[in-house]
């Protein structure tokens, strides 16, 4: 590529914040149109975005070919740059925000689907109703895409189950643990039942989400725990509401997390719960960060008004 645009000396320019956060779409999406409705630029903004980077560092970072995006490798260590200025630069305005009036300003908060549509309703009433101005965002996405989204400074908080894991540093903030409870059809021959053991699930057809949901790879350890086989065949459903519709319909049984119950079993009357014995399988739900965020107090507040609001749901209350 042509580097005449360089400074004299050939060196790179500086790259502008937003160049670097048009490439960075482009890294995450691998597709020009969705990274441009990422970030909310038009396609030929941001490939004209791009373009000036490459010819300001002198140097291709991305290949483009009519069937796909590809990241050069030395597109790849660019991005890893470009995130960590991106991160540095937003902690600079959060600190600066946070120092002047905490609470108050954008937050954008990502949600697990297997959290988001049975917490949401109570944490946006804990928002609105303490933190008036707090301009709340939710963003619902597999944990993943939630923590790439933290990491590149896309998101300040997120809710989802604990460990956060992946290869992402995160400062995690236990709120509650929940059990996993047994869905079945009514007439099951374990429908209703309050002790079953854990090894039932030898002799059951599991059910469970597509690739991705952690809640996926939760149902599978516990499977594997016990010696069962868990998602035989071809089904696969991207939500627990379809999970729970397959169970109505007599395909098997799934595992619910005990704050999706009540909602869930409430869409059907095709639906039996059965409790396993304690100490029963579960999951711990809880809030991540960055570490050394600037707003590290205020979400340690957050979590234990969250931890208040969040008692009333059948969950066990886990401290700091």
């Amino acid at each position: 590529m042509s580097t005449h645009h360089s400074t004299p000396h050939g060196r790179p320019k500086q790259p502008s914040v937003a160049q670097l956060r048009a490439f960075l779409a482009v890294v995450e999406h691998l597709h020009f149109r969705d990274a441009a409705a990422a970030i909310g630029t038009s396609q030929p903004a941001l490939s004209g975005a791009v373009a000036a980077l490459e010819e300001s560092l002198g140097a291709q970072l991305v290949e483009r070919t009519t069937r796909k995006v590809i990241i050069t490798p030395l597109g790849k260590r660019v991005a890893e740059h470009a995130r960590r200025a991106l991160t540095a630069l937003h902690d600079l305005t959060q600190e600066v925000e946070a120092a002047r009036r905490p609470f108050t300003g954008p937050l954008h908060l990502g949600v697990i689907p297997t959290v988001a549509p049975y917490l949401l309703p109570t944490v946006l009433r804990l928002v609105r109703d303490r933190y008036p101005d707090l301009e709340l965002h939710v963003h619902e996405e597999r944990t993943a895409s939630l923590l790439d989204g933290l990491v590149a400074g896309r998101l300040d908080l997120l809710l989802l189950a604990l460990p956060a894991g992946g290869s992402v540093p995160t400062r995690d903030i236990p709120l509650f643990d929940e059990d996993f409870v047994l869905v079945t059809p009514p007439e099951h021959e374990l429908a209703g039942r309050t002790d079953v053991p854990r090894d039932v699930l030898l002799d059951l057809d599991v059910l469970l989400l597509e690739e991705g949901h952690c809640l996926r790879d939760q149902a599978l350890d516990l499977c594997r725990e016990v010696g069962a086989e868990a998602g035989g065949g071809s089904t696969r459903a991207a939500g627990l509401s379809t999970l729970v519709q397959l169970v109505a319909g007599g395909l098997g049984v799934t595992l619910l997390p005990a704050t999706a119950l009540a909602v869930e079993a409430g869409r059907t009357d095709r639906l039996a719960a059965v409790h396993f014995a304690d100490p029963a399988p579960g999951r711990r739900i809880g809030l991540a960060t960055r570490p050394g965020s600037a707003r590290a107090a205020e979400h340690d507040r957050f979590a234990d008004s969250l931890r208040a609001v969040l008692a009333e749901l059948p969950v066990r209350i886990v401290g700091p």
